[in-house]
């Protein structure tokens, strides 16, 4: 059983992001990559197991970008549901997506998407947002990854912040 966290992947390559178009979606548009978190994985793992998984990309995680809450989602099984859109850098680039969940999938320019009117609202809200990563720096918008060591014993978390400058 897989938990509700449904983290949705941006794959930067210079000025180009990796994007497809769903099967199962009511509109016609392009989406980063993205699924559901096994129960136990962490976040930066399911971004990644997810690009592979639906468009045959190898990436590692760099850092969250943005989250969105919805509550009363239809595919959220009765739950709120969580949107975690990741940074990830891709290890190889070459496209064999998976034809069960996409529709087509391609490396898109970032501009492209940030303008186009064929994607959602948060799709282009997070290029324009990329693009300002771009032109400013990564540190102006990344919540990087940080483990701490939990109060149990031998335990640890992964606590995403903005790190402080200095």
């Amino acid at each position: 059983m897989r938990q509700q966290r449904h983290p949705s992947i941006t794959v930067d390559v210079g000025f180009e992001l990796l994007v497809f178009a769903p099967v199962f979606q009511t509109k016609d548009a392009w989406k980063f990559p993205g699924g559901l978190s096994d129960p136990g994985e962490n976040i930066g793992a399911t971004a990644v197991r997810e690009v592979l998984e639906e468009t045959g990309v190898r990436s590692e995680f760099k850092s969250l970008l943005s989250i969105r809450q919805q509550h009363d989602h239809p595919g959220a099984f009765a739950m709120s549901d969580m949107y975690i859109i990741c940074r990830l850098r891709p290890l190889s680039y070459h496209i064999d997506f998976c034809t069960r969940e996409c529709l087509r999938c391609e490396w898109l320019a970032l501009g492209e998407l940030a303008r186009t009117d064929r994607t959602t609202p948060i799709t282009s809200r997070v290029a324009r947002l990329l693009l300002h990563g771009l032109e400013r720096g990564f540190g102006e918008i990344d919540l990087a990854m940080e483990e701490l060591p939990a109060v149990y014993s031998g335990a640890f978390y992964q606590l995403y912040l903005r790190p402080l400058k200095g």
